[in-house]
């Protein structure tokens, strides 16, 4: 076959082959500069690709991108990937965020992919704020998924959020791997992950540093599991706090298996407001753990009252059932290293404990137990108060 017959039939092949559109943010008139504002460049670059017909990529070079409160707006036409290898920064000044209680969001988007990048939401000036008593505006999340379905979120650092790091609310399918969240202990709300009415997320990999919870499950969350995650500083893992409003819904089928606790205020936390409530939780499994110099390693609170505001001489109506801790293992910072403090109004049932071995100070820690009702199995140090 002559060559010039061949070298036709591969470009013949090449056109009719499916490609996927590319569209660089700076080509839309974005500067990596990290002070020129590169909003408008982002969501020209954003519906281009949003309005196209085959699988498209936005792509940020490497550098520092501007970023003021910005929303991504779906539906799109196609699959779409964010490849980010620069870093977006949002204004120093914190106020420049506004009241949204966002910065980044993702809205009613389907097949995204988000790889890779640096978020730096420069939260000092707001937690300096937030500390000092004044009128401050609501913070921002730095990265925010709403009504949103069939979403990777993979190799992402966030750091020095204003508020929660990343938000999922109100999806479906969700996989988060690789990703990194990283506040001062101290800073104020600066929750790695919160996950809330969604169904069928996935966290692996991840390692999570901050001023409140490493990762925090929210109503209606359901069939959520995480692996691999390494917590502290923080206030560990929580389911909670529920309960907080008369009508809500439940968490139900939740699985953390090997985490590793650093320093952090709490290990694996189930939390409920003192007050009635139709929620629940249910179908839970804490595994494969290791706990180092962690305060609390295993706590159930249903007595969560801040401010003695709203719930004082009330017990929660929040139903907890059906809750393993197995091979959880390590020091606690704290004597009382298990604790159960169950509602007498809707005592805990079903609780298992298997294989846990908690010491402190070089001794064994202690566990205490209200209103609960369970089993135990293997080695247990603590002693088993169920």
């Amino acid at each position: 076959m002559p060559k010039q017959v061949i070298f036709l039939m591969l470009a013949c092949l090449i056109l009719i082959s499916p490609t996927e559109a590319d569209y660089n943010v700076v080509s839309y008139g974005a500067k990596p500069d990290s002070t020129t504002d590169a909003t408008q460049a982002f969501l020209r670059a954003w519906k281009a690709a949003c309005g196209s017909a085959r699988a498209a990529t936005i792509y940020v070079p490497r550098g520092q991108y501007l970023l003021k409160a910005v929303e991504f707006r779906g539906p799109c036409k196609s699959r779409l990937t964010v490849k980010i290898d620069g870093t977006l920064v949002a204004p120093s000044d914190y106020r420049a965020l506004g009241n949204s209680g966002y910065w980044i969001l993702f809205i009613q988007v389907n097949k995204l992919t988000v790889i890779g990048g640096t978020l730096d939401a420069k939260g000092a000036g707001y937690w300096a704020c937030k500390n000092s008593g004044q009128s401050c505006p609501p913070g921002a999340r730095s990265i925010t998924f709403n009504w949103a379905n069939d979403i990777v979120l993979s190799g992402l650092t966030s750091i020095n959020s204003q508020a929660i790091h990343i938000v999922i609310n109100s999806c479906n399918n969700v996989v988060m791997r690789n990703v990194k969240a990283i506040a001062p202990d101290q800073s104020p709300n600066t929750d790695g992950i919160h996950v809330q009415l969604s169904t069928g997320v996935t966290i692996t990999g991840s390692t999570l540093q901050s001023g409140d919870d490493c990762i925090s499950i929210g109503p209606g969350t359901t069939n959520l599991y995480m692996s691999n995650i390494k917590c502290g500083p923080g206030h560990g893992i929580s389911i909670g706090s529920l309960g907080r409003d008369a009508t809500e819904d439940g968490v139900q089928n939740v699985t953390l298996t090997n985490a590793v606790f650093t320093g952090s205020d709490n290990g694996v936390r189930i939390k409920s407001w003192a007050r009635p409530s139709t929620s629940f939780v249910r179908n839970v499994v804490f595994q494969n753990i290791l706990m180092q110099n962690v305060k609390n390693p295993i706590i159930i609170d249903q007595n969560y009252c801040p401010n003695n505001q709203g719930c004082p001489r009330q017990s929660s109506g929040v139903k907890i059932s059906q809750v393993t801790y197995r091979n959880i293992r390590g020091t606690s910072a704290t004597q009382n290293a298990v604790m159960f403090d169950c509602s007498v109004s809707a005592p805990c049932r079903g609780i298992r404990l298997q294989d846990i071995n908690l010491t402190y100070m070089n001794k064994a820690a202690t566990s205490s137990c209200k209103n609960i009702a369970g089993t135990s199995s293997g080695l247990l140090v603590p002693q088993s108060c169920l």
